[in-house]
């Protein structure tokens, strides 16, 4: 089966060095991650946060690229250029980092 590549929310904790703001309890992330499935982005995507010293706590999948098309998501040029270097270099992306605090 062919790479694709994957949307993913990911929902990270606090970790001892993990560069988040001070005060915040976690983040959020958006991230692009290559895989033969979405099992193996969310597994890769995991591992890699994991190895730059963050917590994951929650991964939500978002579908491939093909799978939000069908859905009518609109995809801009700029998260479409992420999506594809993802692919190209069969790697995670990480989009997006929102800070979160107390009670998001």
């Amino acid at each position: 089966m062919a790479q694709q590549v994957y949307t993913l929310l990911v929902e990270v904790g606090r970790a001892r060095d993990d560069g988040l703001p001070d005060g915040a309890t976690g983040a959020a992330l958006v991230c692009y991650a290559s895989g033969k499935d979405e099992d193996e982005a969310v597994r890769e995507t995991v591992a890699i946060l994991k190895q730059a010293g963050l917590a994951p706590i929650e991964v939500t999948g978002h579908g491939s690229i093909n799978e939000r098309l069908a859905e009518s998501h609109e995809i801009p040029e700029e998260e479409r250029a992420l999506m594809d270097r993802a692919l190209a270099e069969n790697a995670v992306i990480v989009a997006q980092m929102e800070p979160l605090y107390g009670e998001d």
